[in-house]
């Protein structure tokens, strides 16, 4: 079922997503060589407790795996998304995917993005630029009467025109009372098809974009998704209000 949501309810979720932004901003700034990922998680679930939220993450659970134990999701280079913080020291010329989700008043926001640690070869900033530029080009598309495959179409055209493939076994998603909410928003898919989108209907779209293959593995933990050639992945993620014009990016601040 697609949740249309109320002014009040859409005013919470973009409370939660300007939590998001701003906690993604703070980790970013963080992020440098010699750091351990955990204390990324660390200083964003202070943050996110620091606004009377609750990190979405931590204690989710997925079907044939614990419970998520962190507050955000760090992935680094061949790591697609669902990494999880420990004691892993970041080093110079790597890409980290920074993921993380706030509930608060009962709704969620979710959103992501991808930095270098120092300086990153050229293949890696390409991979970041157009992974990026993606997640826009999917954005546009997400205008009242538009498909949700407008989206998907949108951001498959821009990535494969330059060179990357986009990862098909993982997708966006609706968002408000849960964290994942029904219409499922592939990155991929043929224009005009798909449910259609109405004002009042937020989605986090999020294209993940690998190097190589679009195809991936779980790693032995359950929750880190890999590359399965082991070449480097990025992931950009926003929260999108569909409303009578243009769409709104509520995880900006």
């Amino acid at each position: 079922m697609v949740y249309i949501k109320t002014k009040k309810e859409i005013d919470f979720i973009r409370d939660s997503c300007r939590i998001v932004a701003e906690t993604l901003r703070l980790v970013a700034n963080n992020i440098c060589p010699g750091v351990e990922t955990i204390e990324l998680d660390r200083i964003a679930e202070e943050y996110i407790f620091s606004n009377n939220a609750k990190a979405a993450f931590k204690g989710y659970s997925q079907a044939g795996s614990y419970d998520y134990p962190a507050s955000i999701c760090v992935s680094i280079d061949d790591e697609v998304v669902h990494g999880i913080p420990g004691d892993r020291v970041l080093k110079e010329g790597e890409i980290v995917s920074i993921d993380i989700g706030v509930l608060k008043n009962g709704y969620f926001g979710d959103a992501a993005l991808s930095v270098a640690v120092g300086k990153i070869s050229s293949d890696k900033q390409k991979l970041l630029d157009v992974t990026e530029k993606s997640l826009y080009e999917g954005i546009k598309e997400a205008r009242l009467g538009n498909r949700v495959h407008d989206i998907s179409f949108a951001v498959q055209n821009y990535v494969e025109a330059n060179g990357f493939a986009i990862v098909k076994d993982l997708c966006g998603h609706g968002i408000g009372k849960f964290l994942h909410e029904e219409p499922a928003v592939p990155n991929y898919g043929v224009r005009g098809t798909g449910p259609k989108l109405k004002k009042g209907m937020t989605i986090a779209i999020e294209p993940m974009v690998n190097t190589g293959t679009y195809k991936v593995k779980t790693a032995k933990d359950g929750w880190t998704v890999l590359t399965q050639d082991g070449l480097p992945s990025a992931h950009f993620e926003h929260t999108i209000l569909v409303s009578n014009g243009s769409p709104e990016i509520l995880t900006v601040c």
